[in-house]
Parts: C-alpha cells; sequence; structure tokens
C-alpha cells in the first residue's frame, strides 16, 4: 500500500490551508493538543472535534490507529501533505505527525470548527 492511498482522506491545499490556520488560532487559545499520543488521548476522552494528520508521516503507520479511533468515536478526521507545516500550525519548531481540535464551546473558533469538519465529512463520502 502507497502512501498516497493510505493518507485519506487528504486535504486539498485550499482545505490544508484553512486547517493550519485554525490550527494556529486554536493553540492560541489552547484547543489543540499536539502530537499523535495527545491526539488519541483527546479522542479517547470524547474532547476531540478533529483530528488532523501528517500525510507524510514516516513510517504513516504511527498515525495509523488514529482515524480507526476517530470511526470509532464519530471524529472527522484529515490529512494535510506536511508534517514541517503542521508542526509550525502548532507553534513549535519540531514537525508534528497529529494535533487534535478540541471542544470548548465558549471558544470564538467553535463556529469555524463546524464549518471545517462539515468539509473533512464531505471529504470521507
Amino acid at each position: 500500500m502507497d502512501s498516497e492511498s493510505a493518507a485519506w482522506p487528504m486535504a486539498d491545499e485550499s482545505l490544508a490551508q484553512e486547517l493550519l490556520n485554525i490550527l494556529q488560532q486554536g493553540t492560541h487559545s489552547r484547543q489543540v493538543k499536539k502530537g499523535a499520543n495527545e491526539a488519541t488521548k483527546a479522542v479517547n476522552r470524547g474532547v476531540a472535534e478533529l483530528v488532523i494528520m501528517a500525510g507524510d508521516a514516516s513510517p504513516l503507520a504511527i498515525v495509523m490507529h488514529l482515524p480507526l479511533l476517530c470511526e470509532d468515536k464519530n471524529v472527522p478526521y484529515v490529512f494535510v501533505p506536511s508534517k514541517v507545516a503542521l508542526g509550525r500550525a502548532c507553534g513549535v519548531s519540531r514537525s508534528i505527525i497529529a494535533a487534535s481540535i478540541n471542544t470548548n464551546e465558549a471558544s470564538d473558533l467553535a463556529s469555524q470548527i463546524q464549518e471545517l469538519k462539515l468539509k473533512v465529512e464531505r471529504l470521507m463520502i
């Protein structure tokens, strides 16, 4: 299985940019969990609204437990092309293979997050 087909659904350029922007904003409001382990915990605890993974994680198997878990818990998930960009969006200098945007009803980002979730869910159809 090549990484192209395994990293599905992959966000196109404009969606990836929107996702990275919301991650950046979410990082400031402490709504983002960085890293595969943190994202996994957020999904398990039922606080993750959206999981974003890097399609260039190597080996890709290190994030492949997340789509299954997300499906199990009804959390939309999506891949973006670059782990470096994912890290940058999360405000860290190293690359990140996964991140989750977590629920925060009081957040200014709630409506933007809902909108992105819908776009991601459309990719999965």
